[in-house]
């Protein structure tokens, strides 16, 4: 009986692995296609006022597309903190499921930008288990937009999900103008980022 147990986690075993390979070919053919059309550099042209860039992030994808959208605005940045350090372990991402289901989002860190002081805010997230970070419902929770123009991005590893709607639904007083989301690839694809990202800017 034991054997046949083993047996069927086993080909279980097997099947998963099998789709994870799948899964991953696919999502690396879409990556490529569409960071091709962005192949070629583009000059940045967008005049977009005074700007301010917020994002939470904990494995830095987030943080270097910010970082860019920074540079190119010429942006104060600010970063959203959590009190207590979360790091990326299987058992975070359990626990984030759990508080996700049950509205439970954690205490912010730090003093929270004045909107009132920017024509354009940019928000940006990863996403987790296809919605907004818990950091980011915390933040968002805690801002009135008051009619400001707010643009949402995100990343994630190939679906970000409901993010979109999740967000707009918790942007308080938001004018929510184009979002935009960056799949997490590898450094080959750099350029092709950056000229997404000046793309969309220019296209604002």
């Amino acid at each position: 009986m034991l054997k046949k147990i083993l047996i069927v986690l086993l080909i279980l075993a097997i099947c998963g692995g099998i789709v994870a390979i799948f899964h991953n070919i696919r999502v690396a053919l879409r990556n490529k296609k569409e960071l091709s059309a962005f192949a070629k550099a583009i000059p940045y042209n967008a005049k977009l006022g005074k700007v301010l860039v917020v994002y939470y992030s904990l494995t830095q994808h987030t943080q270097d597309i910010a970082n860019q959208i920074a540079q190119l605005t010429n942006a104060d940045i600010y970063r959203i903190q959590t009190e207590e350090e979360f790091k990326s372990s299987l058992s975070f991402y359990s626990r984030v499921k759990k508080d996700l289901k049950n509205k439970t989002y954690p205490a912010l860190k730090g003093q929270m930008p004045n909107v009132d002081d920017y024509d354009i805010i940019f928000v940006g997230s990863p996403v987790w288990w296809y919605t907004m970070a818990t950091p980011m419902y915390s933040f968002l929770g805690q801002t009135d937009f008051k009619g400001k123009k707010v643009i949402p991005f995100s990343t994630q590893g190939s679906n970000p999900g409901t993010f979109l709607q999740d967000f707009n639904a918790n942007a308080k007083n938001a004018k929510i103008g184009t979002y935009a989301n960056f799949n997490n690839v590898s450094a080959k694809y750099n350029e092709a980022v950056h000229n997404k990202i000046v793309y969309w800017l220019n296209n604002l």
